[in-house]
């Protein structure tokens, strides 16, 4: 199994931008498809952006499509989320997840889970 490690949230006014960060562990982590979940208050735990252990294929929810984006650097075990123009509604705990199957992370239903790290945007 991979080991999660969130960092990079904070406080952000809206229409500004943040980038999130997640270090994997573990032997395997390369070999993994990775991806970034959020939750709001009251609201289930909801899909952001994954991508393929390559790098070479992303996906993202249509909410955040064209405002966020998916990277990772496997030399360093490490995906990132840059999120741009942000929005109030963007204000929720962000985790990451590691699958071997992207699917399961777009389903929800990903091996592993990271603690999360808080976003919250003014307005």
């Amino acid at each position: 199994q991979v080991q999660l490690v969130e960092s990079g949230g904070g406080l952000v006014q809206a229409g500004g931008s943040l980038r999130l960060s997640c270090q994997a562990s573990g032997r395997t982590a390369s070999s993994y498809a990775m991806g970034w979940f959020r939750q709001a208050p009251g609201k289930k735990r909801e899909f952001v952006a994954g991508i393929i252990s390559s790098g070479n294929s992303t996906l993202y929810a249509d909410n955040v499509k064209g405002r966020f984006t998916i990277s990772r650097d496997n030399t360093r075990n490490t995906i990132y989320l840059q999120m741009n123009s942000v929005r109030p509604e963007d204000t929720a705990v962000y985790g990451c997840a590691a699958d071997r199957h992207l699917s399961l992370i777009v389903a929800v239903s990903p091996e592993s889970w990271g603690p999360g790290t808080q976003v919250t945007v003014s307005s």
